[in-house]
C-alpha cells in the first residue's frame, strides 16, 4: 500500500551538511560518554576531536571506536541553517562574545526544524491529505521564525508551537491507522532484545516504543509510526522500512542495517550499513 507521496526537493533543507556548518552540534550540545560520545562535555565546550576547519578528528573511526552517539545524531539540517543563513557564514570563533547566543539560536532552530520534519512527512501522507492546509501554515511559520533575526527566534514561545503542531501530529497518526485498518493494534509491551524476525509490523504504533536491540530482520513497516522511537541497535537488516512513517536519519544511523533493508527514499543509507 502507498502511503507517501513522493517529493524529493522539500526534503533538501532537513538533510545534514557538515561542510556548511561550524561544528554546532560538536560544542552546543552536553555530551556524555556513558551515550558513546568520546568524553563528558558541557554545553558551549567543544569536543575534544573538533578540529579548526569544524570537522571531526576521529570521523573515520567513529565505528570503531563506537562513538554511537555521535553516529546517531543528525540536525536536521539546523546546522547550516545557522551558519549559513542566520548568521551568514560567521560562527562562533569569529564572534566569540555572541557565542552563547549562536549555540542558543542553534538548539532553538534544532527544535524547530525537528517539529517541521515531521510536519513535512505529514503533509506527504495521502491518508492526512484532509489536514494539508493546516499542517502546511504550521510549515510557513516554521520556515519563517527559522531565517529570522536571533532576538526573536530566541524570543518565539516554542512551547505553544510544539502544542499546535502534536494536535494535528496526533490527527494525522490516527487518519494513518484509520488508513491501514490497524487502530488499537496490539503491540509487545516490550520490545527490548525481543526477536521478531520476519514479522508484520504493518500499522502498528512504536511511538516513543524502546527497540533497544530488537531483531526485526526481514520484517515489514508499512504505515508503522516511529515517532521518537528508540532504535540503537536494532536489527533491520533486510527488512522494509520504505513505507515506515516519521522515521528520522537519526534513527536509521542508531539501528543496524544493510544494503538490502528498504528506506524510506528521502533517507540515506549510513555508512555503517555495508
Amino acid at each position: 500500500m502507498l502511503i507517501h507521496e513522493r517529493n524529493d526537493k522539500i526534503w533538501e533543507p532537513m538533510k545534514s551538511n557538515c561542510s556548511k556548518c561550524s561544528g554546532l552540534c560538536c560544542t552546543a550540545l552536553f555530551f556524555s560518554k556513558a551515550d558513546g560520545f568520546p568524553k563528558d562535555k558541557v554545553s558551549g565546550q567543544p569536543c575534544i576531536n573538533l578540529l579548526n576547519d569544524y570537522r571531526c578528528k576521529i570521523h573515520p573511526q567513529l565505528e570503531k571506536q563506537k562513538m554511537k552517539g555521535c553516529i546517531g545524531y543528525d540536525c536536521f539540517g539546523a546546522g547550516q541553517q545557522v551558519t549559513q543563513v542566520i548568521y551568514q557564514g560567521q560562527t562562533w570563533r569569529d564572534m566569540p562574545n555572541l557565542a552563547t547566543e549562536i549555540f542558543d539560536v542553534f538548539i532553538m532552530v534544532f527544535k524547530l526544524y525537528q517539529i517541521r520534519y515531521y510536519l513535512t512527512e505529514a503533509m506527504l501522507l495521502i491518508p492526512a491529505q484532509p489536514l494539508k492546509n493546516s499542517i502546511q501554515s504550521l510549515i510557513k511559520e516554521n520556515i519563517k521564525i527559522c531565517q529570522d533575526q536571533p532576538g526573536n527566534i530566541l524570543s518565539f514561545d516554542l512551547e505553544q508551537y510544539r502544542h499546535r503542531a502534536n494536535h494535528i501530529l496526533k490527527q494525522v497518526c490516527k487518519l494513518l491507522q484509520q488508513s491501514v485498518h490497524s487502530e488499537g493494534k496490539k503491540v509487545p509491551a516490550n520490545f527490548l532484545g525481543g526477536n521478531f524476525k520476519g514479522q508484520d509490523m504493518s500499522g502498528a504504533d512504536l511511538s516513543a516504543k524502546l527497540l533497544i536491540a530488537a531483531n526485526f530482520e526481514k520484517s515489514l513497516f508499512n504505515g508503522t509510526l516511529f515517532l521518537g522511537a528508540d532504535t540503537r541497535d536494532t536489527n533491520f537488516k533486510n527488512a522494509d522500512l520504505s513505507e515506515a512513517v516519521f522515521l528520522t536519519q537519526g534513527q536509521v544511523n542508531s539501528a543496524k542495517g544493510n544494503r538490502q533493508t528498504k528506506l524510506p527514499y528521502h533517507l540515506d543509507y549510513p555508512v555503517t550499513w555495508k
